[in-house]
């Protein structure tokens, strides 16, 4: 079967975020992505502390994992987030992303989720400038770029983060990091064109794909297509 999301001529990878899916419904909606060619899923942790809503937990990531063998992304969206990297990780998170924001001793967090045998990501809200993650960027696997406050689904894209992606893109590519460069919030087929040509190599999409009227599998479809070149 043919792959939409990874068959954009631009290698860009897609991550559907459950936090949108129909919980009542998540294994089959699962499937339907999975199907549809998505190259992860994005898993997104909400304490109620750190951002105003509270969300899944351990439970939810460990039966995730057994619906699915596609890599599972966990965003912690929490205080004190090296506490808990043990628990995301045991119960099968494959890459961990802790914020800039809210991990005072960043490196030796991300020496931890690394040292768990896990990818290790780093996210950075609207207003945090890209420069606080310059001295470890040799040591991420991700740095996703919020495009939106976090915290709630169905948010519009913050159109002043497209220069932020531009000059870590710039960045990666004079450094020769292989460092992935994922965003998400506000993530539809409108602005999903702009922020891969800013340099954006993943997408985290929620509300644009499990929201679609022809079901999760079309929203994918047709997000992936967004982002394809016309045909000459």
């Amino acid at each position: 079967m043919s792959n939409p999301a990874q068959a954009t001529s631009r290698g860009i990878k897609i991550a559907p975020s459950l936090l949108a899916a129909d919980f009542l419904r998540l294994g089959e909606q699962i499937a339907a992505v999975e199907s549809a060619g998505a190259d992860r899923l994005h898993l997104d942790v909400m304490d109620g502390r750190f951002v105003p809503n509270i969300s899944l937990g351990v439970p939810v990531v460990a039966a995730v994992r057994r619906a699915t063998a596609l890599p599972l992304e966990v965003h912690l969206m929490i205080e004190q987030p090296e506490d808990y990297l043990d628990a995301f990780a045991a119960a099968g998170a494959d890459c961990l992303i802790v914020h800039q924001e809210n991990s005072p001793h960043l490196h030796r967090t991300v020496q931890a989720i690394r040292g768990l045998g896990k990818k290790a990501g780093v996210a950075l809200n609207p207003a945090t400038t890209d420069l606080l993650i310059r001295d470890i960027l040799d040591q991420l696997d991700l740095v996703l770029i919020m495009t939106v406050n976090p915290g709630f689904g169905g948010q519009r894209f913050v159109e002043a983060m497209l220069p932020k992606i531009q000059r870590l893109r710039e960045l990666l590519l004079q450094e020769q990091l292989g460092c992935e460069l994922e965003v998400d919030g506000g993530i539809d087929r409108k602005t999903a064109p702009r922020a891969v040509a800013a340099g954006a190599s993943v997408l985290v999409a929620g509300t644009s794909i499990f929201s679609d009227p022809s079901g999760p599998a079309a929203g994918l479809r047709r997000l992936a297509q967004s982002c394809s070149p016309a045909p000459p």
